[in-house]
């Protein structure tokens, strides 16, 4: 059975998390728990861990370090192996791009899943909840930073696009998102909350909203309401 699945609308590792951590951190299966700071490549990934872990800590949860940092970690068979043995994972934030070019169709990917798939909790922050979903959204020229264009992703929420940040700079990318995605649900998280997947229905945990876009429909979730709108997570790995 499928494990828990958090998607995080950024500022993460840090108060105001503390709902959905504490859910993930309960829900983590038989395994290592991973953090994976592939988003923060090029922008420091051992800080991003340490925050990670740190934070952690306060739940109970032992996290390491799944170094997948580029394609051909992703591709490597030993990091792979450790991925399928996990019982957590934690995407971190950082480049919405990088997380899709680095871990589409690779065996650390499809082993992720796997685990996922068999009970495993799995979770991505900002430009890791992005990338689980089926387009995440990049900038698509200088200097305006509100103009976004999609590229397909992992897909394990089909038909979405992921938002982040939205009661601060996330919402300023409905119109190019609508445009360039038109008949796709876009999620637009608040940071330090979370959509969160369990036991075959979509909540709201958080210090702010979830809110759903389909076309001019807007809706909008505080923690503990249900989410509705938004399509299940896949049984099988998308192609």
């Amino acid at each position: 059975m499928p494990g828990l699945l958090v998607l995080n609308g950024g500022d993460e590792f840090k108060p105001g998390n503390e709902e959905q951590d504490r859910m993930l951190a309960h829900a983590a299966g038989r395994g290592p728990a991973f953090v994976v700071p592939t988003a923060a490549a090029r922008q420091g990934p051992q800080q991003a861990v340490a925050h990670a872990t740190a934070w952690f800590e306060r739940f109970d949860l032992e996290l390491r370090e799944l170094p997948v940092l580029k394609r051909t970690d992703a591709n490597a068979k030993e990091l792979a192996d450790q991925a399928r043995s996990g019982g957590f994972f934690y995407l971190v934030g950082g480049d919405p791009g990088l997380v899709v070019q680095v871990l589409a169709g690779t065996r650390v990917w499809t082993a992720m899943f796997q685990a996922w798939r068999d009970g495993a909790a799995l979770a991505g922050s900002s430009a890791g909840s992005m990338a689980l979903c089926s387009h995440t959204l990049i900038r698509a020229g200088w200097p305006d930073r509100t103009q976004r264009r999609p590229l397909d992703a992992l897909g394990l929420v089909a038909d979405t696009a992921v938002l982040p940040h939205y009661d601060t700079f996330g919402h300023h990318w409905v119109d190019s998102a609508r445009r360039e995605l038109p008949g796709k649900t876009l999620l637009g998280l608040d940071e330090r909350t979370a959509a969160v997947w369990d036991d075959g229905e979509w909540q709201a945990a958080g210090a702010g909203a979830v809110v759903v876009i389909k076309g001019r429909n807007v809706e909008r979730f505080t923690s503990g309401m249900k989410v509705a709108g938004l399509a299940s997570p896949a049984r099988m790995l998308p192609t």
